[in-house]
């Protein structure tokens, strides 16, 4: 009973912060969706209406269910590197670092990792939880917390766990976390932003936007969050202009919560791991 008692009270004070981190947000695309779409922005509203309602409860099953465990996963995976000695790099490396350098440095090997963790979700393996953050069709700033418990779970593991194996301080991976979970808000929103040029460096909304397009010429491409020149080195770059392609998944998921959150554990969203799995053994090709 003090377990649970314990639990809901986590639970309840997730939520507070999570509210309050929502607003910064909140306030800064509202502002923006008016001052760029002025009347257009209620049509906007009334489209993005369902598969908003959507975000909000896996957002909120995300803030109940999920953030507490990883808060203990969290704590439970800093002290299984540091005991089976997996730390690669000391910290003392990065303490004779100015705290700015070593926050850019975190960013960007966050980016790193997130690119290649990014590409793992998009193989039969990860695909089926990660799917459900591509299902939304109306692509809006909300969508990033539209995430599946096991795609939460494993993009912490291997992205946190990573950057303490490379021994960031904690200030450090903080700050990545925060950063790319920002920024990841403004590269989701509806925006026609390319950013010229500097499109090629940085992220822009319309990379992102292609990132999530339910046409195969854009599949396999822009898996970095904050830097564009990563999917430049590895040949995944592709910005052929303004995204006006419908978004989505062509997995067969209800747009409910049920229907999100059950696709994972569904035998058949793993058909293409198995037809892979079959044919290898088979034929020994790789089954793509």
């Amino acid at each position: 009973m003090e377990q649970i008692e314990t639990f809901l009270i986590s639970s309840g004070e997730q939520i507070v912060l999570a509210l309050k981190a929502l607003a910064p947000p909140f306030a800064f695309f509202t502002t923006l969706a008016i001052l760029l779409k002025k009347k257009a922005v209620f049509d906007d509203l009334r489209r993005v209406l369902p598969e908003t309602r959507l975000n909000i409860q896996i957002a909120l099953l995300d803030i109940v269910a999920v953030l507490p465990v990883i808060a203990l996963v969290s704590t439970a995976l800093a002290d299984a590197l540091q005991r089976l000695g997996l730390i690669i790099v000391s910290s003392d490396f990065w303490g004779v670092l100015p705290a700015v350098i070593v926050v850019i440095l975190a960013v960007l090997a966050g980016d790193i990792i997130g690119y290649w963790r990014h590409r793992l979700e998009h193989t039969p393996l990860l695909w089926p939880s990660h799917a459900v953050h591509h299902s939304d069709t109306e692509m809006t700033w909300i969508t990033l917390l539209r995430f599946h418990p096991i795609n939460r779970l494993s993009t912490f593991v291997i992205d946190s766990g990573l950057l303490m194996m490379l021994g960031f301080p904690v200030y450090a991976v903080v700050a990545n976390n925060l950063v790319r979970h920002y920024y990841g808000y403004l590269i989701h929103a509806d925006l026609p932003w390319t950013y010229g040029e500097l499109g090629k460096v940085f992220v822009s909304p319309v990379m992102h936007r292609w990132h999530h397009a339910a046409d195969p010429v854009a599949f396999g491409t822009n898996y970095a969050t904050v830097f564009a020149f990563i999917d430049r080195m590895f040949g995944t770059w592709r910005v052929p202009g303004l995204c006006h392609v419908a978004l989505g998944v062509t997995d067969d998921m209800a747009p409910t919560l049920a229907g999100q959150m059950f696709y994972a554990f569904r035998p058949r969203a793993y058909r293409r791991l198995f037809r892979g799995l079959r044919t290898k053994r088979g034929t020994g090709r790789d089954g793509k």
